[in-house]
């Protein structure tokens, strides 16, 4: 049979009766109003009892409604209140109970951890720790079936918590999720100016907070690095106090729930191609993730753009190099080795706009003319190679936006190519490809 862990607090931080815990959480999911967001990727909230906590925890677990079934396991990370651990305390169970029904664990993830000295089996930190535990029932009305990953967290490092985490990440179907309440039993206003001070540093992934800021901290500020290291956005959702939803204001506790987004493909690639720009400058740029399909072979084109004008565009036609070198070379080129402007200045980097195309590979087009080869074109679709002995030119697929006729878009390409722009001979090579683009706002 397996082992459960049994829940500790269930009647006295949440109902103990399966109905009446399902329709308050329901009661709390139904009045949370969260903003529209990408996909989460890990969550901060609160674990107080119910009637303190429960709306603002419900402010993060509304996010979860479209995930339901994407969604399969979860991290679930919490500070020790009752028996104390140095690391990271994995339980000796295979499942955990609510009054809601058993949740499977992750044995095999668990068991992937042994050999980090900072994690260790300790069932006695999980036993009565309510940290955890009062998040299950939230996960479980939001979520289909799911796997849980709970950890237990001690005096383990910034570091030692991001450990585990990169281990742990997974892709679409992980979701993480960080324990933690805010200060402690100071008057409203106190707890108020202390809050939003941590708020701030939260926002701003600062791995450094400390236990009266949020008694999570540990496991918040391992979360707050890797978030950092991967380019993670953080958005607030909720920020109270047990002052505002149901206790007396003379002490109070303080409440936010936070999300964690990940870059969407669009963002990341323009954030490395600028900072690629800025480095060159000799400007700080902050690192950002670079993904596993950022190093697979890929080609792209880097547009600059100033006050709605051209300010240089150079990129690569074939796959020769990784995603992620063959970006930051075309986005330098382009800002400082397209011959037709002089190199880009600190001056105008922030007046710059980035725009980043991912081309599809080329496909030789087969014709009798030209007459032909034109009427083939799909204007605002294709992409077009034009090749003539040495002469060699490319307009990617938004030069339709200025030239939109295709003889039009087909002269100006023979001219780009050094050619004049009614020639024609039967060796014209034409290839065409698509793009996926992405433009700074």
């Amino acid at each position: 049979m397996p082992i459960a862990r049994s829940p500790a607090v269930a009647g006295a931080f949440y109902p103990a009766d399966p109905a009446a815990l399902r329709r308050a959480v329901h009661g709390f999911l139904a009045t949370a109003r969260p903003p529209v967001l990408p996909r989460p990727k890990a969550l901060m909230a609160p674990h107080a009892g119910y009637v303190y906590s429960g709306p603002v925890a419900a402010s993060a677990y509304a996010l979860l409604t479209p995930l339901r079934g994407v969604i399969r396991r979860v991290v679930l990370l919490g500070p020790v209140h009752r028996v104390w651990t140095p690391g990271l305390a994995l339980p000796d169970a295979d499942a955990f109970d609510t009054p809601l029904g058993r949740i499977p664990l992750d044995r095999e993830a668990m068991d992937g951890l042994a050999d980090l000295p900072q994690v260790r089996v300790h069932a006695e930190a999980h036993a009565q720790e309510h940290s955890l535990e009062v998040h299950l029932p939230f996960l479980q009305e939001s979520l289909e079936a799911f796997t849980l990953i709970p950890l237990a967290v001690g005096g383990a490092t910034p570091e030692a918590v991001a450990e585990v985490l990169d281990r742990l990440w997974g892709g679409d179907e992980t979701l993480i999720v960080v324990s933690s309440d805010l200060s402690h039993f100071l008057d409203y206003a106190a707890a108020q100016q202390r809050d939003d001070a941590t708020v701030r540093h939260i926002l701003h992934q600062d791995a450094w907070l400390e236990g009266d800021q949020a008694c999570g901290c540990h496991p918040l500020n391992g979360l707050l690095l890797t978030a950092r290291r991967r380019g993670l956005q953080t958005h607030l959702l909720d920020l109270r106090n047990s002052g505002d939803t149901a206790g007396e204001r003379a002490r109070v506790v303080g409440y936010a729930s936070i999300a964690f987004t990940e870059p969407g493909r669009g963002d990341l690639l323009l954030r490395r191609a600028r900072a690629a720009i800025a480095q060159a400058l000799g400007r700080q740029a902050d690192p950002s993730p670079c993904p596993e399909w950022m190093r697979q072979p890929a080609a792209c084109f880097v547009t600059l753009t100033l006050q709605g004008r051209l300010r240089g565009c150079i990129g690569s036609l074939q796959a020769h190099r990784a995603l992620n070198a063959d970006l930051e070379a075309n986005a330098r080129a382009a800002a400082f080795n397209d011959p037709r402007f002089p190199p880009l200045t600190a001056e105008e980097l922030g007046q710059i706009r980035v725009e980043v195309s991912l081309l599809t590979a080329p496909e030789p087009m087969r014709f009798s003319n030209e007459a032909d080869a034109l009427a083939q074109l799909r204007p605002g679709v294709d992409g077009v190679i034009l090749e003539h002995g040495w002469h060699r030119a490319t307009f990617l697929p938004q030069v339709w936006e200025q030239l939109p006729d295709p003889v039009e878009f087909m002269a100006h390409l023979k001219q780009k190519a050094g050619l004049e722009a009614d020639f024609w001979a039967p060796e014209i090579r034409l290839s065409r490809y698509q793009v996926e683009k992405f433009r700074e706002e």
